[in-house]
C-alpha cells in the first residue's frame, strides 16, 4: 500500500504509564512514514502526570476528549462517546486503534459512525480476572467478547496476556496478535553501564544517598494492582543486614496515604532510608542513579518500567506475573519470585555481589535494545494497520 493511512488512536489518558509512552514513541515514527495520525486522549488523574503537552511538543496531533477518564461515570462516558462520534466522522480514519478497557469500550462503539474503518484494540494487560468479584469479572469478560466481534484485530502486549484472552474466550486465534511494547530507548541506552560514570545525581542527591549506598527504585503507580506495600516489606526484611540499602518509590496514586503511614510507622533510622518521590518525567536521570529496580505487581501485561530498566542497564527483581517472564531472564537479567520472601532473597543476592548486578544489566540491555525500540513497535503497527485496511477494502 503506497499511500499513507489515516489512523485514529483513542486512549483514556496520557499519564506516565506504558500505553502513553508507546504512543509517544511510535506515532512520530508513523507520521514520518507518511501516515496521518491523530490521538484522542482523556484526562489523567491527580498525581499520575500528564504527557498531553509532551505529545504536542513531539509533533503528535493530539485532541483532548471531554469526559473521557479512567473512572466510570455514565454522564461523562456519554459525553465522551458523543464527542468521539463527531470527531471520528470528521477525521474519517482508515484505522481506529483503541487502548485498554475504558477507551476500548467507548471508542469502538463510537467508531460505528465510520463503518469503513478497520478496528484494532490493544490489551495492555487486562482486568478480567483477579481485580473484581466473580460477577463483575464475568460481566467484563462478556462485554469484551461482544466488543471483539466488531474488532478486526486484538493486540496483546505479551504472550501471557494473549493466552489469557484465548482461555477466556475474548479473542479468536486468527484475530489475536502479540505486539510487545516499544519505547524511545536512545536516552536510556546512552547511560554508561558502570558506576560512577552512570550517575546523574538527580535522584541520589535528593534522597541523600552516598556513593556506596545501594538505591533500589520501585517505578510505577502507587495503586493496589502494583502492590507497593510488598516493596516496603522486602526492604524491612533486608534493612538490618544491609545498612546501605535505600528504597525510592517513583510514582504516585491512590495508595500514597497508606504508604506514608507505613513509612512513618518504621523506626526513624529505617524511615530515613525510604522515599516517596512522586511521578517524574526525567526517567533517564532517575534510572541512571538506581542500582536495581524492584517490581511487586500482582498483575501485569508486559511492564514498560522493566523495559526501561533493562535499557538503562539495571538488574530487576520482580514478581512472576503476566509477561514479566518474557522480559526478565531468571538469574540472567534478574530474579523472579512469587512472595515477599522470594523477592527479598533475589535482592539480597544483588546486595551481596555488586558485580552480579552489572552483569545482569549488560544482558538486559542487549535483550531489550532491538525488540522494544520505537522503530520495532512502529514497524509492527504499520504492517498490522496495512493488513487490516486491505482486508476491509477487499471484503464484500
Amino acid at each position: 500500500m503506497s499511500s499513507g493511512l489515516r489512523i485514529a488512536r483513542i486512549i483514556a489518558r496520557l499519564n506516565l504509564g506504558g500505553p502513553a509512552r508507546q504512543i509517544l514513541a511510535s506515532d512520530p515514527w508513523l507520521t514520518a512514514r507518511g501516515h496521518v495520525v491523530r490521538v484522542f486522549a482523556g484526562s489523567s488523574e491527580p498525581g499520575e502526570g500528564d504527557l498531553f503537552e509532551t505529545a504536542r511538543e513531539r509533533g503528535i496531533d493530539v485532541v483532548r476528549v471531554p469526559g473521557l477518564s479512567r473512572g466510570v461515570s455514565l454522564p461523562m462516558d456519554l459525553r465522551a462517546r458523543s464527542f468521539l462520534r463527531r470527531a471520528l466522522r470528521e477525521f474519517a480514519p482508515d484505522v481506529v486503534h483503541t487502548h485498554a478497557s475504558k477507551a476500548g469500550a467507548l471508542g469502538r462503539r463510537a467508531a460505528a459512525v465510520v463503518p469503513q474503518a478497520a478496528l484494532v484494540h490493544t490489551f495492555h494487560g487486562h482486568v478480567l480476572e483477579g481485580y473484581f468479584g466473580a460477577t463483575i469479572s464475568k460481566g467484563l469478560a462478556a462485554l469484551e467478547r461482544r466488543l471483539a466481534t466488531r474488532t478486526d484485530r486484538l493486540i496483546a502486549v505479551s504472550h501471557a496476556t494473549a493466552d489469557d484472552l484465548l482461555r477466556l474466550g475474548v479473542a479468536r486465534p486468527g484475530q489475536l496478535v502479540v505486539v510487545p511494547p516499544g519505547l524511545d530507548l536512545e536516552p536510556l541506552l546512552e547511560i554508561p553501564l558502570a558506576a560512577p560514570a552512570r550517575r546523574s545525581h538527580a535522584l541520589r542527591s535528593l534522597v541523600g544517598a552516598d556513593p556506596g549506598d545501594f538505591l533500589v527504585g520501585v517505578v510505577g503507580r502507587l495503586a493496589e494492582v502494583k502492590r507497593p506495600e510488598w516493596a516496603l516489606d522486602v526492604f524491612q526484611l533486608l534493612a538490618a543486614r544491609h545498612p546501605r540499602l535505600m528504597l525510592a518509590f517513583i510514582g504516585d496514586g491512590d495508595l500514597r496515604g497508606l504508604m506514608e503511614r507505613r513509612i512513618q510507622a518504621l523506626e526513624p533510622s529505617l524511615a530515613r532510608r525510604v522515599h516517596l518521590l512522586g511521578a517524574r518525567t526525567d526517567m533517564p536521570a532517575v534510572l541512571a542513579d538506581l542500582d536495581a529496580v524492584l517490581a511487586t505487581s500482582r498483575s501485569e501485561g508486559l511492564p514498560v518500567a522493566l523495559v526501561e530498566a533493562g535499557a538503562a542497564g539495571l538488574p530487576v527483581v520482580a514478581t512472576r506475573v503476566g509477561g514479566v517472564e518474557e522480559l526478565v531472564a531468571e538469574e540472567r537479567t534478574g530474579f523472579l519470585g512469587t512472595s515477599v520472601d522470594e523477592l527479598a532473597y533475589g535482592l539480597s543476592k544483588l546486595l551481596a555481589d555488586p558485580a552480579l548486578g552489572s552483569q545482569f544489566g549488560q544482558r538486559a540491555r542487549l535483550r531489550v535494545e532491538k525488540r522494544h525500540s520505537a522503530p520495532a513497535l512502529g514497524t509492527q503497527l504499520e504492517r498490522l494497520y496495512q493488513a487490516v485496511v486491505q482486508e476491509r477494502r477487499a471484503a464484500p
